[in-house]
């Protein structure tokens, strides 16, 4: 992987895609990412009625298509009907909502796809299928999500790929959060117990670099999603994180390389 100056190795993952600049979970955004030089792109993964996986963020189509279309009720010719990307601009009128083997196909080699498991353990026979028809390496292959159980099959299904589980600091319906520290300790005992392979976390976990060395010491990575801001990017490379994921890749590595950003045209 080809690093810019001053990332010291970590990786930056295109979120949804180049998302900023196009409509997310397409092809167009995904084409965009790897133009902008992002070391990986993110995407999000359902599975259809007929047992296809598209990549979409929400259960539903209505946010990025305007039609109301449960994911897991459709198949994937009623949801290639809708128009995924019209709602982010004239420019990306006609993109649509993309099979995984079509986002497999645009990865450059060398490059790696981050694939959120939206849904449940359901996904996994075929998401098995489409990777091994794909003859896409292990190495280039990550699994992320919140689910702890679903990952934990996904670990044990893929035992080659690289899988990520996705944790919060929030708790729902407990009162308070626990200290930093008290999570620490089970997300690294929970990520250790299933063979997970690092821990991505919002960067809004204030972490100090004791933290991001107790995750590394136990042979974990640490990723830190969605960051548009290059000073909150600067500190978490700084403090060793193993990856950043940007709704904006190019612009972040520019900001992170040194580079000023360009002056807006005022004509």
């Amino acid at each position: 992987m080809l690093v810019a100056p001053g990332l010291r190795g970590a990786e930056i993952i295109a979120h949804r895609g180049a998302s900023y600049d196009a409509a997310e979970n397409t092809l167009a955004a995904f084409n965009r990412a790897w133009q902008q030089g992002a070391d990986a792109v993110e995407l999000d993964i359902y599975l259809t009625k007929d047992h296809k996986i598209v990549a979409i963020h929400d259960a539903t189509a209505k946010r990025t298509t305007g039609v109301a279309l449960d994911v897991a009720d459709s198949t994937f010719a009623e949801l290639q009907r809708l128009d995924a990307g019209a709602w982010k601009g004239i420019a990306w009128k006609g993109e649509r909502i993309p099979s995984l083997a079509q986002v497999l196909a645009t990865k450059p080699v060398g490059k790696r796809l981050f694939i959120e498991i939206k849904c449940g353990p359901e996904i996994l026979p075929e998401l098995e299928r489409v990777i091994k028809k794909s003859g896409q390496p292990a190495t280039e292959l990550a699994l992320i999500g919140f689910r702890y159980e679903t990952m934990k099959q996904a670990k044990e299904r893929f035992p080659r790929l690289a899988v990520y589980w996705i944790v919060s600091s929030k708790r729902n319906g407990q009162g308070k959060s626990p200290a930093i520290e008290e999570l620490m300790d089970e997300w690294i005992g929970k990520a250790k117990g299933a063979h997970f392979d690092g821990l991505d976390l919002s960067y809004r976990v204030v972490l100090d670099r004791a933290a991001v060395d107790r995750v590394h010491e136990a042979g974990l990575k640490l990723y830190a999603w969605t960051v548009n801001d290059a000073n909150v990017a600067r500190s978490l490379v700084a403090l060793g994180f193993d990856g950043i994921t940007t709704d904006r890749p190019g612009w972040l590595r520019d900001r992170l390389a040194g580079k000023p950003e360009a002056e807006p045209d005022s004509r």
